[in-house]
């Protein structure tokens, strides 16, 4: 099987994409895995670039949208691989599923993404997975079930691409109703004061995300720290700020990074 690197070759049947995941590694490249959904935004091509970054990395798109954008082909991808449920899934649905316990999305969304992402990676077999820190959720629950099955795949999560208002790039963010605009700022805005309060630990930077929100008029559906796993936060430590709010019709999610009870300002400190 030959194909030329960097082409955006399209590969629409599994036994193929079986047989260029087996050949890559028998010379030795690392094969990454890139999973998009419908859509393609600046965030994606964030993923991409990473993915492009690792040293002789064969980058395999996996595209879920109807039509393939010709910025796939001008971003030097290798492969596009169009993925359709009625392919992974001849019988008609996964007959195994995971399970996610703990998490704060609606029942089933988090499931149904990892285990579309552990039906890539077992046709590809990829040595990496690049994966956005949007959905970060979504990014812990696939470390752990990747984790759990012993695949040996690397996840390198990319961070969240954000408009020059920090709203972030997103396609649920591009249908919010422009009259609400304003809004969505207000998600981004209480995740970034509340971060800038993480050097007075977790109580500290709830409530100041919860002022912003609640000056701007939003009602999360939940606002809360995590660890880097979607466990419980330390309380100091590396914790990420969570939160979902439906803006202009849309439920919206975001995240950001919070180092507890050290600050911004302190992570170059040689002190603990």
């Amino acid at each position: 099987m030959s194909f030329e690197f960097g082409a955006a070759t399209v590969i629409d049947d599994l036994a193929r994409m079986r047989m260029l995941g087996s050949a890559m590694r028998k010379t030795g490249r690392p094969v990454v895995l890139v999973p998009l959904g419908r859509g393609l935004h600046a965030g994606h091509i964030a993923l991409i670039r990473a993915a492009r970054m690792l040293p002789r990395a064969v980058v395999v798109v996996a595209w879920q949208g109807d039509d393939i954008p010709a910025a796939l082909a001008d971003e030097h991808v290798d492969v596009v691989w169009p993925v359709r449920d009625e392919d992974l899934w001849p019988s008609g649905a996964p007959t195994l599923s995971v399970r996610w316990e703990g998490g704060l999305e609606p029942a089933g969304v988090v499931e149904a993404e990892v285990t579309r992402g552990l039906a890539l990676m077992g046709v590809l077999r990829p040595s990496d997975v690049i994966v956005g820190e949007k959905d970060f959720e979504v990014a812990a629950a696939l470390r752990r079930a990747i984790a759990d099955l012993h695949m040996g795949v690397e996840v390198h999560g990319v961070p969240t691409v954000r408009m020059p208002d920090g709203v972030a790039i997103s396609l649920r963010n591009a249908d919010v109703d422009p009259s609400a605009r304003t809004d969505a700022t207000v998600i981004s805005a209480a995740l970034t004061a509340g971060a800038f309060a993480a050097e007075h630990g977790p109580a500290a930077v709830l409530k100041t995300a919860s002022e912003v929100l609640a000056a701007g008029g939003i009602t999360p559906d939940y606002l809360e720290l995590r660890g880097l796993g979607f466990g419980p936060a330390p309380e100091v430590g590396d914790a990420r700020l969570v939160v979902a709010a439906t803006v202009g019709g849309v439920r919206l999610i975001d995240n950001v990074g919070v180092p507890l009870g050290i600050g911004f300002h302190n992570l170059g400190d040689d002190a603990t």
